[in-house]
Protein backbone atom coordinates (compact mmCIF):
# COMPACT_ATOMS: atom_id res chain seq x y z
CA UNK A 1 0.00 0.00 0.00
CA UNK A 2 2.67 2.80 0.98
CA UNK A 3 5.34 1.98 -1.51
CA UNK A 4 2.44 1.70 -4.64
CA UNK A 5 1.21 5.07 -3.25
CA UNK A 6 2.30 8.36 -5.71
CA UNK A 7 1.48 11.37 -2.85
CA UNK A 8 4.12 13.21 -1.46
CA UNK A 9 5.33 11.07 1.82
CA UNK A 10 5.21 14.59 3.31
CA UNK A 11 1.77 14.99 5.42
CA UNK A 12 0.25 11.85 3.72
CA UNK A 13 2.48 9.22 5.43
CA UNK A 14 5.35 10.95 7.58
CA UNK A 15 4.31 11.07 11.52
CA UNK A 16 6.50 12.86 14.19
CA UNK A 17 7.62 11.87 18.04
CA UNK A 18 8.93 14.71 19.97
CA UNK A 19 11.37 14.40 22.69
CA UNK A 20 10.68 15.42 26.38
CA UNK A 21 13.80 17.98 26.74
CA UNK A 22 16.70 16.69 28.66
CA UNK A 23 15.75 17.34 32.74
CA UNK A 24 19.31 18.67 33.21
CA UNK A 25 19.07 21.83 31.58
CA UNK A 26 22.47 22.29 30.41
CA UNK A 27 22.53 18.84 28.55
CA UNK A 28 19.75 20.44 26.06
CA UNK A 29 22.32 22.65 23.63
CA UNK A 30 22.18 21.79 20.04
CA UNK A 31 25.48 20.12 19.94
CA UNK A 32 25.68 18.20 22.73
CA UNK A 33 22.16 16.78 22.50
CA UNK A 34 22.59 15.98 18.72
CA UNK A 35 25.73 14.55 20.33
CA UNK A 36 24.90 11.99 22.51
CA UNK A 37 21.80 11.27 20.55
CA UNK A 38 23.80 10.24 17.41
CA UNK A 39 25.85 8.02 20.31
CA UNK A 40 22.85 6.60 21.93
CA UNK A 41 21.51 5.90 18.49
CA UNK A 42 24.70 4.07 17.43
CA UNK A 43 24.60 1.67 20.49
CA UNK A 44 20.91 1.26 20.20
CA UNK A 45 21.62 0.15 16.61
CA UNK A 46 25.03 -2.01 17.77
CA UNK A 47 22.95 -3.64 20.48
CA UNK A 48 20.18 -4.63 18.00
CA UNK A 49 22.36 -5.98 15.50
CA UNK A 50 24.16 -8.38 18.06
CA UNK A 51 21.11 -9.71 18.84
CA UNK A 52 20.70 -8.58 23.12
CA UNK A 53 18.22 -6.03 22.27
CA UNK A 54 15.43 -7.23 25.04
CA UNK A 55 12.64 -8.50 22.89
CA UNK A 56 9.33 -6.83 22.96
CA UNK A 57 6.90 -8.87 25.12
CA UNK A 58 3.58 -7.89 25.50
CA UNK A 59 2.46 -8.33 30.03
CA UNK A 60 -1.02 -9.53 30.53
CA UNK A 61 0.28 -10.10 34.17
CA UNK A 62 3.47 -7.73 34.84
CA UNK A 63 3.55 -9.03 38.09
CA UNK A 64 4.73 -12.58 37.54
CA UNK A 65 6.34 -12.06 33.56
CA UNK A 66 7.85 -8.12 33.76
CA UNK A 67 10.61 -9.50 36.66
CA UNK A 68 14.24 -9.96 36.79
CA UNK A 69 13.56 -13.50 37.92
CA UNK A 70 11.21 -14.53 35.49
CA UNK A 71 13.78 -12.84 32.91
CA UNK A 72 16.52 -14.91 34.14
CA UNK A 73 14.71 -18.01 34.27
CA UNK A 74 13.44 -17.89 31.06
CA UNK A 75 17.18 -16.97 29.47
CA UNK A 76 17.98 -20.42 30.34
CA UNK A 77 14.95 -22.06 28.30
CA UNK A 78 15.45 -23.45 24.74
CA UNK A 79 14.26 -20.81 22.33
CA UNK A 80 12.01 -23.66 21.09
CA UNK A 81 10.40 -23.70 24.40
CA UNK A 82 10.54 -20.42 25.59
CA UNK A 83 7.69 -19.11 24.25
CA UNK A 84 5.50 -21.85 25.69
CA UNK A 85 7.22 -20.43 29.21
CA UNK A 86 5.87 -16.97 28.26
CA UNK A 87 2.40 -18.08 27.72
CA UNK A 88 1.95 -20.01 31.36
CA UNK A 89 2.67 -16.63 32.42
CA UNK A 90 0.46 -14.31 30.24
CA UNK A 91 3.87 -12.91 28.61
CA UNK A 92 3.20 -12.64 24.36
CA UNK A 93 6.55 -11.93 22.32
CA UNK A 94 5.84 -9.40 19.70
CA UNK A 95 6.86 -9.60 16.57
CA UNK A 96 10.51 -7.44 15.81
CA UNK A 97 11.01 -8.03 12.45
CA UNK A 98 10.62 -4.45 11.28
CA UNK A 99 13.61 -3.61 13.15
CA UNK A 100 16.15 -4.19 10.47
CA UNK A 101 14.78 -1.30 8.27
CA UNK A 102 15.99 1.15 11.27
CA UNK A 103 18.94 1.73 10.20
CA UNK A 104 21.01 2.06 6.88
CA UNK A 105 17.24 2.08 5.18
CA UNK A 106 16.22 4.36 2.70
CA UNK A 107 12.56 4.32 0.41
CA UNK A 108 13.68 5.17 -3.07
CA UNK A 109 11.24 6.24 -5.68
CA UNK A 110 10.62 4.25 -8.66
CA UNK A 111 7.68 5.04 -11.09
CA UNK A 112 4.88 3.18 -10.18
CA UNK A 113 6.13 1.53 -7.37
CA UNK A 114 8.71 2.64 -4.70
CA UNK A 115 11.42 -0.21 -3.20
CA UNK A 116 12.88 -0.17 0.39
CA UNK A 117 16.80 -0.10 0.11
CA UNK A 118 18.76 -0.67 2.83
CA UNK A 119 22.59 -1.61 3.56
CA UNK A 120 23.84 -2.61 6.73
CA UNK A 121 27.26 -2.34 6.14
CA UNK A 122 27.20 1.84 5.45
CA UNK A 123 29.03 3.26 8.60
CA UNK A 124 28.38 6.50 8.42
CA UNK A 125 26.11 8.69 8.91
CA UNK A 126 24.15 11.48 7.41
CA UNK A 127 23.50 14.95 8.68
CA UNK A 128 21.81 18.03 7.25
CA UNK A 129 22.45 21.84 7.88
CA UNK A 130 21.33 25.12 5.92
CA UNK A 131 19.89 22.28 2.95
CA UNK A 132 23.53 21.19 2.78
CA UNK A 133 24.30 17.38 3.36
CA UNK A 134 27.19 16.11 4.93
CA UNK A 135 28.58 12.30 6.04
CA UNK A 136 30.97 11.27 8.15
CA UNK A 137 31.59 7.77 9.73
CA UNK A 138 30.39 6.98 13.57
CA UNK A 139 31.34 3.39 13.37
CA UNK A 140 34.75 2.41 12.76
CA UNK A 141 36.30 -0.75 10.37
CA UNK A 142 35.22 -3.03 13.42
CA UNK A 143 31.94 -2.54 13.88
CA UNK A 144 32.87 -0.40 16.89
CA UNK A 145 31.32 3.00 17.48
CA UNK A 146 34.10 6.00 16.91
CA UNK A 147 34.91 8.48 19.77
CA UNK A 148 32.04 10.41 21.36
CA UNK A 149 34.26 12.94 21.19
CA UNK A 150 35.01 12.54 17.79
CA UNK A 151 31.47 12.50 16.81
CA UNK A 152 31.25 15.61 19.22
CA UNK A 153 33.77 17.61 17.03
CA UNK A 154 32.45 16.30 13.58
CA UNK A 155 28.72 17.93 14.51
CA UNK A 156 30.60 21.19 15.72
CA UNK A 157 32.74 21.04 12.79
CA UNK A 158 29.09 21.47 10.65
CA UNK A 159 27.49 23.52 12.65
CA UNK A 160 30.59 26.20 12.64
CA UNK A 161 30.45 25.86 8.55
CA UNK A 162 29.73 29.18 7.24
CA UNK A 163 28.35 28.19 4.21
CA UNK A 164 25.19 30.33 3.16
CA UNK A 165 21.70 28.51 2.64
CA UNK A 166 22.07 26.17 -0.53
CA UNK A 167 20.89 27.54 -3.75
CA UNK A 168 19.23 24.61 -4.72
CA UNK A 169 18.60 22.27 -1.61
CA UNK A 170 17.93 18.66 -3.35
CA UNK A 171 15.84 17.02 -0.13
CA UNK A 172 13.17 18.74 -1.05
CA UNK A 173 12.71 16.26 -4.05
CA UNK A 174 11.80 14.07 -1.68
CA UNK A 175 8.43 15.86 -0.66
CA UNK A 176 7.25 15.48 -4.71
CA UNK A 177 5.01 13.37 -5.89
CA UNK A 178 6.53 10.02 -6.27
CA UNK A 179 6.68 9.26 -9.88
CA UNK A 180 8.07 12.83 -9.99
CA UNK A 181 10.52 12.52 -7.92
CA UNK A 182 11.27 9.12 -9.55
CA UNK A 183 11.83 10.44 -12.66
CA UNK A 184 14.05 13.12 -11.36
CA UNK A 185 15.94 11.07 -9.42
CA UNK A 186 16.95 9.27 -12.58
CA UNK A 187 18.00 12.32 -14.14
CA UNK A 188 20.01 12.71 -10.88
CA UNK A 189 22.12 9.70 -11.34
CA UNK A 190 22.43 10.07 -15.17
CA UNK A 191 23.98 13.59 -14.18
CA UNK A 192 26.80 11.58 -12.21
CA UNK A 193 24.96 12.07 -8.62
CA UNK A 194 25.15 7.83 -8.40
CA UNK A 195 27.94 8.19 -5.13
CA UNK A 196 26.77 10.73 -3.50
CA UNK A 197 23.12 9.17 -3.40
CA UNK A 198 24.41 6.38 -2.64
CA UNK A 199 26.07 7.59 0.54
CA UNK A 200 22.72 9.30 1.34
CA UNK A 201 20.29 6.02 0.80
CA UNK A 202 23.43 3.71 2.92
CA UNK A 203 23.46 5.90 6.28
CA UNK A 204 22.43 5.07 9.04
CA UNK A 205 20.13 8.11 9.41
CA UNK A 206 19.55 11.60 8.84
CA UNK A 207 20.15 13.74 11.50
CA UNK A 208 19.07 17.42 10.97
CA UNK A 209 20.27 20.44 12.54
CA UNK A 210 17.59 23.18 12.07
CA UNK A 211 18.78 27.13 12.88
CA UNK A 212 16.08 28.25 14.70
CA UNK A 213 14.73 27.80 17.69
CA UNK A 214 10.91 26.71 19.00
CA UNK A 215 8.77 29.12 19.86
CA UNK A 216 6.33 26.51 20.97
CA UNK A 217 4.40 23.41 20.70
CA UNK A 218 2.57 24.81 17.67
CA UNK A 219 5.91 25.56 15.89
CA UNK A 220 7.28 22.78 16.99
CA UNK A 221 4.73 20.25 15.24
CA UNK A 222 4.89 22.27 12.44
CA UNK A 223 8.76 21.67 12.33
CA UNK A 224 8.95 18.82 12.88
CA UNK A 225 6.35 17.36 11.17
CA UNK A 226 7.53 18.64 7.98
CA UNK A 227 9.49 21.68 8.58
CA UNK A 228 10.47 23.84 5.47
CA UNK A 229 11.56 21.24 3.47
CA UNK A 230 14.98 22.00 2.68
CA UNK A 231 16.83 20.59 5.39
CA UNK A 232 15.09 16.80 4.96
CA UNK A 233 15.43 13.80 3.83
CA UNK A 234 12.09 12.69 4.31
CA UNK A 235 12.54 9.10 2.57
CA UNK A 236 15.29 7.79 5.52
CA UNK A 237 13.75 4.93 7.73
CA UNK A 238 13.85 7.48 9.91
CA UNK A 239 15.55 11.38 10.79
CA UNK A 240 16.25 13.20 13.99
CA UNK A 241 15.40 16.54 13.50
CA UNK A 242 17.22 18.97 16.99
CA UNK A 243 16.56 22.63 16.62
CA UNK A 244 18.69 25.19 17.63
CA UNK A 245 17.85 25.09 21.36
CA UNK A 246 18.00 21.79 21.90
CA UNK A 247 14.14 20.68 21.21
CA UNK A 248 14.44 17.07 19.01
CA UNK A 249 11.92 15.01 16.89
CA UNK A 250 12.36 11.75 15.09
CA UNK A 251 10.04 12.04 11.47
CA UNK A 252 10.26 8.63 10.37
CA UNK A 253 8.62 7.32 6.92
CA UNK A 254 6.16 4.62 6.77
CA UNK A 255 6.29 2.32 4.23
CA UNK A 256 9.13 -0.07 6.45
CA UNK A 257 7.83 0.17 9.91
CA UNK A 258 5.22 1.58 12.50
CA UNK A 259 5.19 3.92 15.41
CA UNK A 260 6.12 0.88 18.37
CA UNK A 261 9.39 -0.10 16.36
CA UNK A 262 10.15 4.13 16.43
CA UNK A 263 8.82 4.26 19.97
CA UNK A 264 11.07 1.36 21.02
CA UNK A 265 13.69 3.27 19.58
CA UNK A 266 13.39 6.83 20.76
CA UNK A 267 12.35 5.26 24.40
CA UNK A 268 15.88 3.77 24.93
CA UNK A 269 17.95 6.77 23.05
CA UNK A 270 16.17 9.29 25.81
CA UNK A 271 17.08 6.54 28.54
CA UNK A 272 20.29 6.03 27.59
CA UNK A 273 21.11 10.52 26.68
CA UNK A 274 19.80 11.61 29.85
CA UNK A 275 21.11 8.59 31.99
CA UNK A 276 24.75 8.09 30.35
CA UNK A 277 25.65 10.70 28.52
CA UNK A 278 28.86 10.22 26.50
CA UNK A 279 29.08 13.79 25.86
CA UNK A 280 28.93 17.07 28.72
CA UNK A 281 28.42 20.37 28.65
CA UNK A 282 31.64 22.64 27.97
CA UNK A 283 33.46 19.72 26.20
CA UNK A 284 35.63 21.09 23.64
CA UNK A 285 34.12 20.06 19.97
CA UNK A 286 37.75 19.77 18.81
CA UNK A 287 40.35 19.59 21.28
CA UNK A 288 39.75 16.19 22.02
CA UNK A 289 38.72 14.86 19.16
CA UNK A 290 41.04 11.84 17.94
CA UNK A 291 41.07 13.00 14.30
CA UNK A 292 40.54 15.93 12.25
CA UNK A 293 37.09 17.06 11.51
CA UNK A 294 38.55 18.90 8.56
CA UNK A 295 38.89 15.72 6.86
CA UNK A 296 36.70 13.13 8.46
CA UNK A 297 33.69 15.31 7.83
CA UNK A 298 32.69 15.26 3.36
CA UNK A 299 29.76 17.61 2.33
CA UNK A 300 28.13 16.12 -0.21
CA UNK A 301 28.33 17.72 -3.87
CA UNK A 302 25.93 17.69 -6.74
CA UNK A 303 25.87 17.98 -10.27
CA UNK A 304 22.77 20.06 -11.47
CA UNK A 305 21.84 21.30 -14.34
CA UNK A 306 18.69 24.03 -15.62
CA UNK A 307 16.02 21.13 -15.66
CA UNK A 308 17.25 19.63 -12.59
CA UNK A 309 17.10 23.24 -10.85
CA UNK A 310 13.65 23.86 -11.87
CA UNK A 311 12.71 20.66 -10.54
CA UNK A 312 13.89 21.39 -7.39
CA UNK A 313 12.30 24.92 -7.60
CA UNK A 314 8.77 22.98 -8.92
CA UNK A 315 9.48 21.38 -5.57
CA UNK A 316 9.38 23.94 -3.60
CA UNK A 317 6.49 25.70 -4.64
CA UNK A 318 4.65 22.75 -4.35
CA UNK A 319 5.78 21.85 -0.91
CA UNK A 320 5.01 25.68 0.54
CA UNK A 321 1.88 25.61 -1.03
CA UNK A 322 0.29 22.04 0.88
CA UNK A 323 2.18 22.75 3.99
CA UNK A 324 0.80 26.42 4.10
CA UNK A 325 -3.14 25.09 4.49
CA UNK A 326 -2.22 23.03 7.60
CA UNK A 327 -3.11 24.27 10.57
CA UNK A 328 -2.22 22.85 13.82
CA UNK A 329 -3.45 23.66 17.37
CA UNK A 330 -2.92 21.61 20.78
CA UNK A 331 -4.96 21.14 24.20
CA UNK A 332 -4.32 20.13 27.73
CA UNK A 333 -6.89 18.60 29.44
CA UNK A 334 -5.85 19.33 33.36
CA UNK A 335 -8.94 18.08 35.05
CA UNK A 336 -8.36 14.64 35.21
CA UNK A 337 -6.88 11.76 33.60
CA UNK A 338 -5.78 7.98 33.66
CA UNK A 339 -5.54 7.37 37.29
CA UNK A 340 -9.20 9.00 37.65
CA UNK A 341 -10.80 6.64 34.90
CA UNK A 342 -8.92 3.67 36.01
CA UNK A 343 -10.75 4.28 39.79
CA UNK A 344 -14.08 4.35 37.59
CA UNK A 345 -13.27 0.94 35.81
CA UNK A 346 -12.98 3.11 33.01
CA UNK A 347 -10.84 2.75 29.62
CA UNK A 348 -9.26 5.86 29.54
CA UNK A 349 -8.20 5.23 25.97
CA UNK A 350 -12.34 4.43 24.98
CA UNK A 351 -13.29 7.55 27.56
CA UNK A 352 -10.45 9.51 24.95
CA UNK A 353 -12.10 8.48 22.11
CA UNK A 354 -15.79 9.05 22.70
CA UNK A 355 -14.63 13.28 24.15
CA UNK A 356 -13.86 12.90 20.21
CA UNK A 357 -17.07 11.44 19.25
CA UNK A 358 -18.60 14.21 21.25
CA UNK A 359 -16.40 16.60 19.98
CA UNK A 360 -17.29 16.10 16.43
CA UNK A 361 -21.56 15.78 16.66
CA UNK A 362 -21.47 19.26 19.13
CA UNK A 363 -19.52 21.24 16.59
CA UNK A 364 -20.68 20.05 13.25
CA UNK A 365 -23.90 17.92 14.48
CA UNK A 366 -23.12 14.66 12.51
CA UNK A 367 -20.94 11.17 13.55
CA UNK A 368 -18.18 10.31 10.79
CA UNK A 369 -16.01 7.91 10.44
CA UNK A 370 -12.91 7.17 12.54
CA UNK A 371 -9.71 5.23 12.43
CA UNK A 372 -8.10 4.51 15.60
CA UNK A 373 -4.42 2.30 14.69
CA UNK A 374 -3.40 -0.91 16.39
CA UNK A 375 -0.46 -2.72 16.43
CA UNK A 376 -1.09 -6.73 15.52
CA UNK A 377 2.47 -7.51 16.22
CA UNK A 378 1.18 -10.54 18.14
CA UNK A 379 1.49 -12.30 15.22
CA UNK A 380 4.93 -12.78 12.86
CA UNK A 381 5.35 -9.56 10.59
CA UNK A 382 2.32 -7.88 12.00
CA UNK A 383 1.51 -3.96 11.29
CA UNK A 384 -1.49 -2.93 12.13
CA UNK A 385 -5.48 -3.40 12.05
CA UNK A 386 -8.26 -0.80 12.69
CA UNK A 387 -10.04 -0.08 15.82
CA UNK A 388 -13.44 1.59 14.71
CA UNK A 389 -14.28 3.73 17.39
CA UNK A 390 -17.05 5.21 16.57
CA UNK A 391 -20.00 2.81 17.06
CA UNK A 392 -23.84 2.58 18.27
CA UNK A 393 -22.66 3.12 21.95
CA UNK A 394 -20.83 6.03 21.05
CA UNK A 395 -23.54 7.68 18.90
CA UNK A 396 -26.10 6.85 22.11
CA UNK A 397 -23.78 7.85 24.83
CA UNK A 398 -22.75 11.02 22.40
CA UNK A 399 -26.46 12.28 21.64
CA UNK A 400 -27.35 12.02 25.59
CA UNK A 401 -24.51 14.24 26.83
CA UNK A 402 -24.47 16.67 23.44
CA UNK A 403 -28.41 17.24 22.83
CA UNK A 404 -29.78 16.12 26.23
CA UNK A 405 -27.87 16.07 29.07
CA UNK A 406 -31.21 17.35 31.28
CA UNK A 407 -32.81 14.18 30.25
CA UNK A 408 -30.87 12.26 32.13
CA UNK A 409 -29.08 11.88 35.72
CA UNK A 410 -25.40 11.53 36.24
CA UNK A 411 -26.20 7.79 37.04
CA UNK A 412 -27.31 6.92 33.70
CA UNK A 413 -24.81 8.98 31.71
CA UNK A 414 -22.01 6.85 33.93
CA UNK A 415 -23.53 3.68 32.52
CA UNK A 416 -23.16 5.15 29.01
CA UNK A 417 -19.77 5.94 29.89
CA UNK A 418 -19.16 2.07 30.77
CA UNK A 419 -21.14 0.86 28.29
CA UNK A 420 -19.14 2.80 25.92
CA UNK A 421 -15.76 1.70 27.94
CA UNK A 422 -16.64 -2.50 27.27
CA UNK A 423 -17.22 -2.15 23.96
CA UNK A 424 -14.38 -0.13 22.87
CA UNK A 425 -12.12 -2.54 24.80
CA UNK A 426 -14.16 -5.38 23.14
CA UNK A 427 -12.96 -3.75 19.70
CA UNK A 428 -9.31 -2.89 20.47
CA UNK A 429 -8.86 -7.14 21.91
CA UNK A 430 -10.33 -8.01 18.63
CA UNK A 431 -8.00 -5.69 16.57
CA UNK A 432 -5.00 -6.89 18.06
CA UNK A 433 -5.70 -10.60 17.57
CA UNK A 434 -6.86 -10.49 13.93
CA UNK A 435 -10.23 -9.98 14.22
CA UNK A 436 -11.04 -6.63 12.44
CA UNK A 437 -12.56 -6.46 9.23
CA UNK A 438 -10.62 -4.04 7.28
CA UNK A 439 -6.86 -5.49 6.57
CA UNK A 440 -9.27 -8.30 5.43
CA UNK A 441 -11.22 -6.46 3.00
CA UNK A 442 -8.35 -4.57 2.49
CA UNK A 443 -6.34 -7.48 1.28
CA UNK A 444 -9.30 -9.19 -0.77
CA UNK A 445 -9.87 -5.75 -2.68
CA UNK A 446 -6.44 -5.72 -3.34
CA UNK A 447 -5.73 -9.24 -4.42
CA UNK A 448 -8.94 -9.34 -6.58
CA UNK A 449 -7.37 -5.90 -8.74
CA UNK A 450 -3.91 -7.89 -8.74
CA UNK A 451 -5.49 -10.60 -10.67
CA UNK A 452 -7.34 -8.37 -12.87
CA UNK A 453 -11.08 -9.79 -11.43
CA UNK A 454 -14.17 -7.88 -10.94
CA UNK A 455 -14.62 -6.19 -7.48
CA UNK A 456 -17.41 -7.18 -5.42
CA UNK A 457 -20.14 -5.27 -4.71
CA UNK A 458 -19.57 -4.39 -1.45
CA UNK A 459 -16.65 -2.29 -2.54
CA UNK A 460 -18.69 -0.14 -4.87
CA UNK A 461 -21.53 0.12 -2.11
CA UNK A 462 -21.57 3.88 -0.71
CA UNK A 463 -21.33 2.40 2.96
CA UNK A 464 -18.01 1.32 2.26
CA UNK A 465 -16.71 4.38 0.30
CA UNK A 466 -18.36 6.40 3.38
CA UNK A 467 -15.84 4.33 6.28
CA UNK A 468 -12.85 4.09 4.66
CA UNK A 469 -13.24 8.21 4.10
CA UNK A 470 -11.77 8.82 7.62
CA UNK A 471 -12.51 12.24 8.73
CA UNK A 472 -11.33 11.39 12.81
CA UNK A 473 -7.48 9.50 12.49
CA UNK A 474 -6.49 9.45 15.47
CA UNK A 475 -3.42 7.61 17.04
CA UNK A 476 -1.73 7.20 20.63
CA UNK A 477 1.08 6.38 21.87
CA UNK A 478 2.55 7.25 25.38
CA UNK A 479 6.18 7.21 26.63
CA UNK A 480 8.46 8.91 29.31
CA UNK A 481 9.96 9.93 26.00
CA UNK A 482 8.03 11.79 24.56
CA UNK A 483 6.27 15.53 24.81
CA UNK A 484 4.02 15.16 21.55
CA UNK A 485 3.46 13.42 18.22
CA UNK A 486 1.46 14.25 15.23
CA UNK A 487 0.25 13.80 11.75
CA UNK A 488 -1.89 15.14 9.04
CA UNK A 489 -5.28 14.43 8.26
CA UNK A 490 -5.50 11.41 5.49
CA UNK A 491 -8.64 13.00 3.94
CA UNK A 492 -9.03 16.61 3.07
CA UNK A 493 -11.77 17.29 5.10
CA UNK A 494 -10.52 15.81 8.02
CA UNK A 495 -8.25 16.11 11.59
CA UNK A 496 -5.46 14.06 12.46
CA UNK A 497 -5.87 13.38 16.07
CA UNK A 498 -2.63 12.58 18.36
CA UNK A 499 -3.57 12.43 21.51
CA UNK A 500 -1.74 10.91 24.92
CA UNK A 501 -3.85 10.06 28.12
CA UNK A 502 -1.66 10.89 31.17
CA UNK A 503 -1.77 9.79 34.91
CA UNK A 504 -3.67 13.16 35.55
CA UNK A 505 -4.12 14.89 32.44
CA UNK A 506 -5.21 14.34 28.70
CA UNK A 507 -3.11 16.07 25.56
CA UNK A 508 -3.99 16.19 21.99
CA UNK A 509 -2.03 17.55 19.07
CA UNK A 510 -4.72 17.98 16.16
CA UNK A 511 -3.93 19.17 12.51
CA UNK A 512 -6.61 20.45 9.93
CA UNK A 513 -6.61 21.64 6.24
CA UNK A 514 -9.29 24.84 5.83
CA UNK A 515 -12.35 22.13 5.70
CA UNK A 516 -12.43 22.21 9.36
CA UNK A 517 -12.13 24.42 12.09
CA UNK A 518 -9.36 22.63 14.21
CA UNK A 519 -9.52 25.40 17.18
CA UNK A 520 -13.25 24.83 17.54
CA UNK A 521 -12.43 21.17 17.40
CA UNK A 522 -10.79 21.44 20.11
CA UNK A 523 -12.45 23.60 21.82
CA UNK A 524 -15.67 21.39 21.72
CA UNK A 525 -13.22 17.82 23.02
CA UNK A 526 -12.48 20.20 25.54
CA UNK A 527 -16.76 20.47 26.74
CA UNK A 528 -17.03 16.76 25.99
CA UNK A 529 -14.48 15.94 28.67
CA UNK A 530 -15.19 18.19 31.01
CA UNK A 531 -18.65 17.10 30.86
CA UNK A 532 -17.41 13.21 31.03
CA UNK A 533 -15.18 14.22 34.35
CA UNK A 534 -18.12 16.38 35.62
CA UNK A 535 -20.36 12.75 35.35
CA UNK A 536 -17.19 11.15 37.43
CA UNK A 537 -17.57 12.98 40.27
CA UNK A 538 -22.01 12.17 40.46
CA UNK A 539 -22.48 15.73 39.13
CA UNK A 540 -25.40 15.87 36.57
CA UNK A 541 -24.34 18.05 33.53
CA UNK A 542 -27.33 20.55 31.93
Amino acid sequence: MYLSARESVVLNFNPFMSFNPDPRPEYNGQLVRAANMVCSAVRFMKTLRAGLLAPEVFHLNPAKSDTDGFKRLIRWVPPSLSWYGAYLVNAYPLDMSQYFRLFNSTRVPRRGRDELFTDAAGRHLLVMRKGHMYVFDVVDRDGNMVRPADIHAHLGHILADPAPAAAHPLGVLTSENRDVWAGLREKLVAAGNGEALRAVDSALFCLCLDDEDMRDHIHTSHNMLHGDGRNRWYDKSFSMVVARDGQAAVNFEHSWGDGVAVLRFQNEVFQDTTEKPLVHPGSSSSSSAAVDSASAVRRLDFRLDDELRAGIAAAQQSFDAAVSRLTIDALEFKKGGKEQLKRQKLSPDAMAQLAFQMGFLRQYGQTVATYESCSTAAFRHGRTETIRPATVHTHRCAEAFVRRPAEHSAGQLLELLKECSRYHGQLTKEAAMGQGFDRHLFAMRYLAAAKGQALHELYRDPAYGAINHNVLSTSTLTSPAVSLGGFAPVVPDGFGVGYGVHDDWIGCNVSSYPARDVHEFLRCVDKSLEDIFTVLEGKAIG
